[in-house]
């Protein structure tokens, strides 16, 4: 996560917000960028902008991937300030998110909601005036999926949270083939379903490393109430589905050679590191010999590695 860093406090002591004209104004700054959550919108544009060379079976429209990655953002910016707006109860109490905007009082709750409605307002009306009303639907519903859904319904209900929340990172997939094509196709639902089934053993390996923080807060992460060894298993099964999945386009007609051959390759390896985990939680390894964030750490690379083989296999074919 992207956080700023205003003040060294110990985790659960939220800060009120000081006056206006007592927060400085770089710091300000970097605090509204920090609640659109950065480093988790560059995974959003991973998966948006190869679709579209695949949707356009070669080089898009460069200014069409500008605006739509633009809008992206925005979209993807506004639904992370609300997440953190809605979370800022819970955030204070968490060690992983004691220095988000929300709670060192860098900015305020009624600020953040407003910075919030904002963008995803803008966001609607720039992906409909400028890429097309198909984008702005979609990258709308996956605003408020991932606001009211999972945010508000889901996170602290159902150790599911993350599964079907996931749903709302899915859809720059489908934003992006529409935004080229105004339409929707099987490619784009493949896609789609890559990342569904990637999420979870995505997000897993790194809730087993922070479940106290969970546990903390009363959120139920499937690692918090359930074994290493279940959750290591249930991030087994979606790997291998995942992996099938991903193999689809090619017999679909999308993909050939290069995209097949990364996907086997990246698959292969993260095959690897996911049962080398169920291996390790099997025998009963605790603390940092479980070695989960190395899972975590390779499903970014293997994303984004993927993705990028969608956006090159058309040159290639």
């Amino acid at each position: 996560m992207c956080v700023t860093a205003v003040e060294s406090r110990p985790a659960g002591v939220a800060l009120t917000p000081s006056p206006v004209g007592q927060r400085p104004f770089g710091a300000r700054i970097k605090a509204f960028v920090a609640l659109t959550k950065p480093r988790i919108i560059e995974l959003l544009l991973i998966t948006t902008v190869p679709v579209m060379f695949l949707a356009a079976q070669g080089v898009p429209d460069l200014w069409l991937v500008v605006t739509t990655t633009i809008g992206g953002y925005l979209s993807a910016g506004g639904a992370n300030a609300l997440n953190m707006y809605i979370d800022r109860d819970i955030d204070a109490l968490m060690d992983r998110t004691s220095q988000r905007p929300l709670v060192t009082g860098m900015v305020s709750p009624r600020e953040c909601l407003a910075f919030g409605i904002a963008l995803g307002v803008i966001s609607t009306v720039w992906f409909g005036l400028l890429v097309n009303w198909l984008s702005a639907a979609l990258a709308l519903g996956a605003l408020l999926f991932y606001v009211v859904v999972y945010t508000m319904l889901l996170k602290r209900r159902t150790s599911q949270n993350i599964v079907w929340g996931g749903i709302a990172g899915c859809m720059p997939v489908l934003i992006g083939w529409s935004a080229v094509t105004d339409s929707m196709s099987w490619a784009a639902v493949v896609l789609f379903a890559v990342i569904f089934f990637w999420t979870p053993p995505h997000y897993w390996p790194l809730s087993m490393k922070v479940k106290d923080d969970y546990a903390r807060v009363g959120v139920p992460m499937l690692p918090v109430i359930a074994s290493n060894k279940v959750v290591a298993r249930q991030i087994v099964i979606y790997s291998w589905v995942m992996v099938a999945v991903s193999l689809l386009l090619t017999p679909l007609g999308y993909t050939g050679w290069f995209y097949t051959l990364v996907a086997l390759i990246t698959g292969g390896f993260w095959l690897w590191e996911a049962h080398g985990l169920q291996n390790r939680a099997k025998s009963g390894v605790t603390g940092a010999k479980l070695k989960e964030m190395r899972l975590f750490h390779w499903s970014i690379t293997y994303v984004s590695l993927l993705f990028v083989a969608v956006a090159v296999d058309p040159f290639l074919r």
